[in-house]
């Protein structure tokens, strides 16, 4: 058995993804640190920017915003989520993110456990007119030894 080591990963080593909506850093994932639970990220999200709504149907989804103002809608009901405030978002429920202040926001995010593939773990619940192109974000977990691929769902 091979004696995992752990890593750290600087924010600058990452790529943003923008598909979505804001811009969204993968940190910590199968494919950069080996994780076997779950995955770890960034969200920056300028004023006036959102994340559209999407649910994961494996994870659970656990956030602390570290700076500025968000609304997050849950199931279609909007909650204000502040600096310093973290929030637990259930399996399988709807969500989105919207920048209502006049400030960058920056939020921390993991979900767990991992889909049994990395096609599963996201669904996306509507188009965001806001999000631009860009990278795949690789989140799943390793499938039968090899490392992990882009979720479909991620595109």
């Amino acid at each position: 058995m091979s004696k995992r080591h752990p890593r750290i990963v600087d924010l600058s080593e990452t790529e943003p993804n923008r598909r979505r909506g804001g811009d969204l850093r993968t940190l910590l994932t199968p494919t950069s640190v080996g994780s076997t639970s779950g995955f770890m990220g960034l969200a920056i999200i300028k004023p006036g920017e959102r994340i559209g709504e999407h649910y994961h149907p494996y994870s659970e989804e656990f956030v602390y915003v570290v700076s500025g103002a968000l609304e997050v809608d849950l199931d279609g009901e909007p909650f204000a989520l502040r600096a310093e405030q973290g929030l637990m978002i259930p399996i399988d429920m709807r969500h989105r993110f919207r920048n209502v202040g006049d400030q960058e926001a920056r939020m921390v995010f993991h979900l767990g456990p991992l889909a049994p593939h990395p096609s599963l773990g996201h669904v996306d619940t509507e188009e965001n007119e806001s999000a631009v192109s860009g990278p795949q974000l690789k989140v799943g977990g390793p499938e039968l030894g090899r490392p992990a691929e882009p979720s479909e769902a991620m595109k």
